[in-house]
C-alpha cells in the first residue's frame, strides 16, 4: 500500500513509519523541516517537505495514497496568547479539505481520550471538534485513535521533582490513571491503517498500563534514585498559578486545569472504561529508564 503520514519523525510517526516500511509498504512522511529529509529517507520512506497550513501541498502529499495518518501537533506551551482552538480548527479543516480534494478513501486520525465529552474536557474539546469535522467527509473510512496519557508527558514534572522533591498536580495520589507508550500507539495504527473498517466510522482506545499516581511516582522515583518520591494532590487554583508562572496563555492554562480536574474526578475516562482496549506491551518500568536519562542530564 501507499501510505502517507503526518507527524514528521515524532514520537509516534517515526516508529510507525519504520514498522510500515518493514512490512513492505510505500511510505511518505510529511515534515515541515527540510533537514529531516535525510533522516526520513534513511528509514526507507519518502519525504514530503511542506507546511500543514498549505492545503495545495497537503492535497499533493495525500494524492494517490491508499491510506493516510493525520495528527494535530501538540500545544505550544511557552507561547503567550497562543490560541490553541483556533490553531487546531484551522489544521483539521485543512486536513478535511485536502482529503476531499485528493480523494483519499482511508484515514486514521490521532484523537484523544476524552474526545467523547461535551463539557469539562478542557483542551480536549479541540479533539472532539476535529472528530466532528472529519466525520462529515463523504466516502471516506475513518478510524479515530484515542490514546490515554502519554508516558513522555511525565517529563514535564522533572522541574517540580528537582525543585520541591515531589510531583504535584490537581490529579494525583491514589487516582487511577491509564498511560500509554507511543510505541503501542504506533503498533495499533500500523495494524489499523491497512484494515478496512466496515463501520465506516470507528473509535479505538489505546493504553499500555493503568496505575495510581502514587504507583507512577514510586516507579519513577526508583529509576532516578528517589525511592520516596510522592505525587501530591493540589488544588485547581494552585495548579493554575503554577502554570501561569511558566508564561503559558490563560486560555491554555484554563483548558489544562479543567482537563486534569476531570481526570481526578474520573469523568475523563468514563468512555474509555466502557470500551477498554487490550493493554499494550510497553510498561512504565520500561519507560522509566528513558525518564531517568532525561532527569539526569
Amino acid at each position: 500500500m501507499k501510505i502517507t503520514l503526518t507527524g514528521s519523525l515524532g514520537n509516534i510517526s517515526k516508529p510507525l513509519a519504520i514498522e510500515l516500511v518493514q512490512k513492505g509498504h510505500t511510505v511518505t512522511v510529511i515534515s515541515s523541516k527540510a533537514e529531516r529529509q535525510k533522516d526520513i529517507e534513511a528509514l526507507g520512506a519518502k519525504a514530503a517537505i511542506g507546511n500543514l497550513e498549505d492545503v495545495p501541498f497537503l492535497t499533493s502529499a495525500f494524492k494517490g495514497a491508499d491510506a493516510i495518518y493525520t495528527m494535530i501537533p501538540p500545544p505550544h506551551f511557552g507561547v503567550p496568547n497562543f490560541d490553541l482552538m483556533e490553531n487546531w480548527n484551522k489544521l483539521v479543516n485543512n486536513f478535511a479539505e485536502a482529503i476531499q480534494k485528493s480523494e483519499v478513501k482511508r484515514v486514521v486520525h490521532l484523537s484523544s481520550v476524552g474526545a467523547d465529552m461535551t463539557k469539562n474536557s478542557g483542551i480536549i474539546i479541540g479533539h472532539r471538534n476535529a472528530e466532528f469535522v472529519l466525520s462529515k467527509l463523504q466516502n471516506v473510512e475513518i478510524t479515530f485513535i484515542r490514546p490515554v496519557g502519554f508516558y513522555y508527558n511525565l517529563l514535564l514534572f522533572i522541574p517540580a521533582i528537582k525543585n520541591r522533591g515531589s510531583i504535584a498536580s490537581n490529579y494525583g495520589s491514589d487516582d487511577l490513571i491509564p498511560w500509554v507508550s507511543p510505541i503501542d500507539i504506533a503498533a495499533t495504527i500500523s495494524t489499523e491503517i491497512i484494515t478496512s473498517t466496515l463501520a465506516h466510522r470507528k473509535v479505538l482506545y489505546v493504553a499500555s498500563e493503568e496505575l495510581t499516581c502514587n504507583e507512577v511516582a514510586s516507579i519513577l522515583g526508583a529509576a532516578i534514585g528517589k525511592p520516596d518520591l510522592k505525587w501530591d494532590l493540589i488544588t485547581n487554583e494552585q495548579l493554575q498559578s503554577a502554570y501561569e508562572g511558566f508564561g503559558m496563555s490563560k486560555l491554555l492554562v484554563a483548558g489544562l486545569v479543567e482537563m486534569q480536574a476531570s481526570m481526578h474526578s474520573g469523568e475523563f475516562y468514563r468512555d474509555y472504561y466502557l470500551n477498554k482496549p487490550e493493554l499494550g506491551k510497553v510498561k512504565l518500568k520500561d519507560y522509566a529508564k528513558e525518564f531517568a536519562v532525561v532527569y539526569n542530564k
